[in-house]
């Protein structure tokens, strides 16, 4: 596919990348995430878009609840894991740190801040659907502020699904 204007534009904002995570009849799953963002002040609302081929979208039709989950730049092993590999043949939570939140959502205890959000709606955007969430539970913030891991810091990790 031929690169376009939009690319570049885009490629220029390095926007931070969010892990998200869900559970939902009795399956987990979680994926590293570059579409998402604060939508709304009042009332609160975040927006964040899920690959329609990904085992977390998947997992997400049935959910409630997402967790989205912010990382410093010195946690990318747990981008490349969430990013990496997919849930259809790694249980991604084995070898991480996890709790469940008061909905069940895994909440990734290393994480250097996340909160729940209820799903208020879906909108499809066409190999992503968009889940709009009400804030339920938000993590204490961080001691000192964090130097959030971005696009370009994982811009070479390979995804575990096309995008």
């Amino acid at each position: 596919m031929a690169r376009t204007r939009l690319d570049a534009f885009a490629e220029v904002l390095d926007g931070p990348v969010y892990v998200v995570t869900v559970a939902s009849a009795g399956e987990r799953s979680g994926c590293l995430v570059g579409f998402a963002s604060q939508c709304s002040i009042r009332p609160p609302r975040f927006m964040v878009w899920l690959s329609t081929l990904n085992h977390t979208f998947r997992v997400a039709r049935g959910a409630s609840h997402l967790a989205v989950h912010v990382l410093d730049q010195d946690q990318r092993p747990l981008a490349e894991l969430f990013g990496g590999e997919t849930g259809d043949a790694v249980d991604k939570f084995a070898g991480v740190d996890w709790r469940p939140s008061a909905d069940g959502s895994p909440l990734l205890v290393d994480a250097c801040g996340w909160f729940v959000g209820r799903i208020e709606s879906r909108i499809d955007g066409g190999d992503h659907v968009g889940f709009l969430l009400s804030p339920t539970e938000v993590s204490e913030p961080a001691p000192t502020a964090p130097t959030l891991l971005r696009y370009g810091d994982v811009r070479d990790v390979s995804p575990g699904h096309p995008a």
